[in-house]
Formats: structure tokens, C-alpha cells, sequence
């Protein structure tokens, strides 16, 4: 049993470094993905507008993001554009979470760059284990 809670306690520890950067615009959603991620152990940083989007990306530094496409100042995609266009961003892992449920929506964002596309309302379990599935190939 004690060996069980050690190796928990690690498994925290090591997602408490790992930082995840939030752009969602609807408060509800970010707020609601925001705390799940923490209670997780993340180390998670909220945006709701893409205009703070390249200058919180170089203060936090993300190891991973979470990126929904419609957002009232910048569009998703144009940000998926501008990311791959940096050699130091194109290498983090980008996870789509938008209410686009078409499937010419999820190809072209995974076209620029999205390493997984989920659809709203999202499924919060699938959701913590492709992150850790993430982490655990960027890291192995």
C-alpha cells in the first residue's frame, strides 16, 4: 500500500512540472478545463483571447496546448499557421478541443500541426489520457 501511494505521489510530482497553455474563449469551458487539468497535477495557464497568445507562450513555456478554433480576436487556424512557422513552438504538442465537428474542420487542423482534434463536449477522461499519452512519448 505505502509503495502504491509513493508511486502516485511521484506520478504528481512529475505532472506538476508539466505545463499545459489553455486558449479557450467561452469562461465556462476554460474555467472548467482549467480546474480539471490542475486537479490532475498540472501546472495549467488560461487564455481567452489569442492576442496574449505568443507573449504568454514565451513567460509560461508549455510543454503542451490546448487550443479551441473559434476565438472572438485571432482565428484557431491562422494560430496553428503562425505556430508552425516558429521551429521553437512547432515542436509542442498541440491538442485541438473545438465545437467544429466537421471532418473537413479536424483535417485541415491537423494539417497545420495538431497532433489530436476533440470535438465539444468533450470527454474529459479521453481527454487526460491522450495528454498523458503526450507527455509519456515526449518523454520516453
Amino acid at each position: 500500500m505505502t509503495a502504491h501511494l509513493i508511486t502516485i505521489n511521484q506520478q504528481l510530482k512529475l505532472h506538476q512540472l508539466r505545463r499545459v497553455l489553455l486558449l479557450e474563449d467561452n469562461d465556462v469551458n476554460r474555467m472548467l478545463l482549467s480546474d480539471y487539468l490542475s486537479y490532475y497535477g498540472y501546472d495549467v495557464q488560461s487564455l481567452s483571447k489569442g492576442s496574449t497568445f505568443f507573449s504568454s507562450i514565451e513567460k509560461f513555456q508549455p510543454e503542451l496546448m490546448l487550443l479551441d478554433l473559434k476565438l472572438p480576436d485571432i482565428d484557431g487556424y491562422s494560430l496553428l499557421e503562425q505556430i508552425q512557422k516558429k521551429p521553437s513552438l512547432s515542436k509542442i504538442p498541440i491538442i485541438v478541443v473545438s465545437a467544429f465537428a466537421f471532418k473537413a474542420d479536424q483535417e485541415r487542423a491537423m494539417r497545420l500541426g495538431a497532433r489530436h482534434y476533440f470535438v465539444k463536449p468533450v470527454n474529459l477522461k479521453n481527454l487526460i489520457l491522450t495528454i498523458e499519452e503526450e507527455f509519456t512519448e515526449r518523454y520516453v
